[in-house]
């Protein structure tokens, strides 16, 4: 039979951040992984109440009031160190100690997703997407011809007539770009290391020039983020159309902001190491009725929007291995980008946290 409290270097083993616990609650021993997870030196967390690290409810709490001997599952619950402001999502596994000398417990904590649910855009049928190509096709023609007689119009035409003309012919050049990125997506290029924050940069430029005076923005990085591979023009573009739409919802205030997440599942696939990218605007949010189908081609909150742009990021954040996902209410509305780091990203990663005290024995 394995004994109750195992060495450390076998806790330090687990991918898993595990907690052991005294009858009170107490923590009095975490392993590294507990430590990395939460983005603290695990020698401050000894001697911590484990119900301090419960954000926003008192679950754990009651659950060790209330336990029985048999092990607990509690799902999806927010846990951060106390005056950490990062948010870490887990699934507990609360089990009481096998033939310990005192009482205790295990605490392990499965990291998953902050936003639950189903990815909307796998709910789009393969047939609906094959007919909205097949009709993009069919479009391309009819726009050809209607943006010719609009340009021999315009040469017979003078004032308001040719004030219409115009627009008929601006509307075709937006339908027919339209038209273009359905049938036309652009084709993936080899990877290259670069910099998120040089991207975050180069977006942040477009939105200074398009925002104007009229919403402050504002920059959130973490520092010790290492170079990754992927295709900064793509990510730009993701990352462009998620700022975009903030501007265009009435925001004052958007924060681009990045940290590393430690521990963590994008969809089904667990990593050690991921880029958080997150986009958080005081807008007027999503449409309730929009909720649903938001990443789905086509679907906009906006009359003079084309319904892409969602679609688009989410497609460029999949091509990099990642996730998007979102969570929003009138005045507070957050995009996040999930990003895998390769394993040699994370141990220059862990590297430095250990150079820096963030995982002290």
């Amino acid at each position: 039979m394995q004994p109750a409290t195992p060495p450390n270097s076998m806790l330090d083993a687990l991918a898993t951040p595990v907690l052991q616990l005294d009858a009170t609650g107490t923590i009095c021993n975490a392993n590294r992984a507990a430590g990395q997870w939460l983005a603290v030196g695990r020698r401050r967390l000894i001697g911590l109440p484990v119900s301090a690290l419960e954000r926003d409810s008192q679950r754990l709490a009651s659950a060790l009031e209330q336990a029985t001997g048999d092990a607990l599952r509690l799902r999806r619950l927010p846990m951060a160190f106390p005056g950490h402001e990062d948010l870490h999502f887990a699934d507990l596994l609360l089990s009481p100690m096998v033939d310990a000398e005192t009482a205790g417990y295990w605490l392990e904590a499965h990291p998953v997703d902050e936003f639950p649910g189903d990815d909307p855009a796998r709910l789009l049928p393969s047939a609906l997407a094959a007919s909205l190509k097949g009709l993009a096709h069919e479009l391309r023609n009819p726009l050809a011809g209607i943006k010719g007689a609009a340009q021999l119009l315009a040469r017979r035409s003078e004032g308001d007539a040719l004030e219409l003309t115009e627009l008929i012919e601006t509307e075709v050049e937006r339908l027919a770009a339209l038209v273009d990125q359905l049938l036309s997506p652009a084709p993936p290029r080899a990877f290259e290391p670069l910099n998120i924050h040089a991207v975050l940069e180069r977006v942040l430029r477009l939105a200074e020039s398009d925002a104007g005076w009229a919403t402050r923005l504002q920059r959130d990085y973490d520092p010790s983020l290492p170079e990754f591979h992927g295709d900064a023009d793509r990510l730009s573009q993701a990352l462009w159309n998620l700022v975009r739409n903030a501007i265009e919802s009435g925001a004052t205030n958007v924060q681009l902001r990045t940290r590393a997440e430690h521990h963590i599942l994008i969809g089904d696939a667990p990593h050690r190491l991921a880029l958080r990218i997150e986009i958080a605007d005081d807008g007027r949010g999503v449409p309730e009725d929009l909720a649903e189908r938001i990443f789905l081609p086509l679907v906009s909150g906006r009359a003079e929007g084309s319904g892409l742009g969602l679609a688009l990021a989410q497609q460029i954040v999949r091509e990099h291995g990642g996730s998007l996902s979102y969570r929003s209410r009138v005045g507070h509305t957050v995009f996040a980008l999930l990003l895998p780091l390769p394993l040699d990203e994370m141990e220059d990663s862990n590297g430095a946290s250990d150079t820096q005290g963030g995982n002290d024995d």
